[in-house]
């Protein structure tokens, strides 16, 4: 995923722009709640046009943009007199329904000025994790995009729950730009890179470049953001452009003011550098966006076929169950220490397994019928851990 702490990158040195950014056609760019919004919770006028602006232009030179932005839930403090960000889910939700229209509305408004339709995509775990909901969620960006709008994307909060919630809005993005694809990512917030420490305490120096993990040792990363309207901070972000890089995409992190000159290529905040080969998009998503709602035990049998083979797990291999889900929830597989190998999508409710372990495909179906002559999990649905 640059130099060591506090060195200069190439970039950095001779002051060339960045080749891999300057050559995306495609870009997500994520913007947290703080560089979108007042002290108070409101939106700043001033902040999404500046935004705007920037990614406007980016359209108009025949660029795809795609916009990750919270802000649904701070925009909708004021309105329901609420003055900081409510800690239980369901006030959550009510600040997010009210806020959410507030926000495309302002997107849309300023986006008109450049010419630009938005479509708003609101996702939720469940909406990129099931194979169905999966291939909606790539059309219609991908529709979007074929029409020159320009997507903007948040997380439901309005129907989310704390067991499908993405989290945070910079693990969506990075998420979202492996669904559609995307030649960088873009992560703004209120900070101008990635430091060594707390940029505002003396000795910390700015990090120039990450090409691997090696280049994070011994890094304070620290806790959430400062502005006590976001749920982010740089931890997130780091762990965001971890997921993107491993998705082969490019990352720069840098604060929102600085977005125009950092899609320009200029060396400003961080580079991420990307891993070298693109995993299965779906299956990407599946390692990455969902917690598990269970775990099947596995014997070394099923283990070797599983990890060694690539092959679908099989009832016969199965030596029991934990957890409450139904068909198509993601499910952990673990071996004989219970170590989780694998991650995929079951095919069975958890009450109809236990009947099925240890036996065949052949004898189940000969048994209970021929829809019982079919895998637990299938290879398509499973993603090594």
């Amino acid at each position: 995923m640059g130099t060591r702490p506090g060195g200069a990158g190439p970039n950095a040195q001779n002051g060339r722009v960045r080749d891999m950014v300057t050559a995306a056609r495609r870009v997500v760019v994520k913007i947290g709640s703080s560089s979108l919004t007042t002290a108070t919770g409101g939106l700043d006028d001033g902040r999404v046009d500046a935004l705007v602006d920037t990614l406007g232009a980016l359209a108009a030179d025949g660029r795809e943009v795609v916009l990750v932005s919270s802000g649904a839930i701070a925009a909708g403090l004021a309105p329901l007199g609420l003055t900081r960000r409510p800690r239980d889910l369901a006030t959550q939700q009510a600040a997010a329904s009210v806020g959410q229209g507030l926000l495309i509305g302002r997107y849309a408004a300023a986006f008109a000025r450049h010419r630009r339709t938005v479509g708003q995509v609101l996702l939720t775990v469940d909406d990129v994790t099931r194979r169905a909901h999966y291939r909606n969620a790539y059309r219609t960006l991908r529709k979007l995009l074929d029409l020159r709008a320009v997507p903007i994307v948040n997380e439901n909060d309005t129907v989310a729950t704390e067991e499908i919630r993405f989290g945070d809005n910079d693990r969506l993005a990075a998420l979202v730009a492996a669904l559609v694809d995307a030649d960088l990512l873009v992560l703004l917030s209120d900070v101008d890179a990635l430091w060594t420490g707390d940029p505002a305490r003396p000795g910390a120096t700015r990090i120039t470049e990450v090409r691997d993990s090696a280049d994070l040792a011994g890094i304070d990363i620290g806790g959430v953001g400062r502005s006590g309207v976001g749920t982010g901070g740089m931890v997130t972000k780091v762990e965001a452009a971890r997921i993107a890089t491993g998705f082969g995409i490019p990352v720069v992190l840098t604060a929102a003011p600085m977005a125009g000159p950092a899609l320009a290529g200029e060396p400003v905040g961080t580079l991420f550098h990307p891993s070298r080969r693109r995993p299965a998009a779906r299956l990407f998503w599946l390692a990455h966006a969902t917690s598990p709602r269970g775990r099947l035990h596995l014997d070394p049998g099923a283990v070797a076929a599983v990890v060694g083979r690539r092959k679908s797990l099989l009832p016969a291999g199965i030596t029991a169950v934990d957890g409450t889900f139904t068909a198509g929830d993601p499910v952990d597989l673990v071996d004989t220490e219970g170590a989780p190998v694998a991650r995929g999508l079951v095919n069975y409710d958890a009450v109809e397994l236990p009947g099925l372990l240890g036996r065949s495909t052949g004898e189940l179906a000969a048994a209970l019928g021929p829809a019982y002559e079919r895998e637990v999990v299938h290879r398509d649905d499973l993603v090594l851990l």
